[in-house]
């Protein structure tokens, strides 16, 4: 009698093994087409392109920004831009003078005077660009005073479309 029990409990346990290995091979085969499916997708979809935006100092360098001034100097400083959107792209720049008033954020800014615009200019995908000097004054003293770069869209229309938003803050004295 013992071993017509252990018999059918071999039995039960290899059924349950045999169960078990069918249901593994589905859910692997399931794993395996999903992953497929990732992978299929991330090499036929495009990377989405972007747009490079950047204040550099005087010396035309993305570093040592002038962080103090005195009314009347000159703060001196370019703006670059790069185009990887696959397509082209035109732009203008336009530079605002703010203050502790001012609102900055993914609209643009508030409450900020403007000081000049750049001209249009048309990059290719993979140029890129870097003003002539930009230089501001300021007439009163001030901490948190801000020097604001805006990167508009232009050609898509009526309107031109609000890109991106840079901004340099500085204490000036008299």
């Amino acid at each position: 009698m013992v071993k017509m029990n252990n018999s059918n409990e071999n039995n039960n346990v290899k059924k349950n093994y045999k169960e078990f290995d069918k249901v593994l091979a589905v859910l692997l085969i399931i794993g395996i087409i999903i992953i497929s499916g990732f992978i299929i997708y991330a090499v036929v979809t495009p990377e989405p392109g972007y747009i490079t935006f950047g204040v550099l100092n005087s010396d035309k360098k993305a570093e040592s920004y002038p962080t103090n001034a005195t009314v009347g100097e000159n703060v001196t400083f370019y703006i670059s831009v790069g185009n990887y959107l696959n397509r082209d792209f035109s732009f203008r720049v336009e530079i605002l003078m703010g203050n502790n008033e001012t609102e900055i954020g993914s609209f643009g800014s508030l409450n900020a005077t403007s000081v000049m615009n750049s001209s249009t200019t048309k990059l290719s995908h993979g140029e890129n660009w870097i003003s002539n000097e930009f230089n501001v004054k300021f007439s009163d003293p001030g901490y948190n005073q801000t020097i604001i770069a805006e990167l508009w869209e232009t050609n898509i229309g009526p309107d031109d479309k609000f890109w991106e938003v840079l901004t340099m803050h500085l204490n000036v004295t008299s």
